[in-house]
């Protein structure tokens, strides 16, 4: 089975986790109140998620422009990318 990525419109995750960093603790989820450790605050920092998200973003827009309903395009955007022939 493929390992499908998480994702999200980037700026609405980009407002949880400054929310987190302010806070200098879990906001949500199991760790709820639980001090973030450096890894997790440089997490936060936003520049990998982001990375994750708009190359999702730019997979979802793409398969919506093939003619592809949304929740085909929200399957597509979550899959690795295939990976090309030599």
């Amino acid at each position: 089975m493929a390992r499908e990525f998480k994702w999200s419109n980037p700026n609405k995750r980009a407002k949880k986790y400054a929310e987190d960093r302010k806070a200098k603790v879990h906001t949500k989820g199991p760790k709820e109140g639980k001090p973030l450790t450096d890894y997790e605050a440089g997490m936060r920092s936003g520049y990998l998620q982001c990375r994750t998200d708009s190359a999702s973003m730019f997979k979802y827009v793409e398969a919506i422009k093939a003619g592809k309903s949304k929740s085909e395009a929200a399957k597509a955007a979550k899959a690795k990318w295939a990976k090309k022939a030599s």
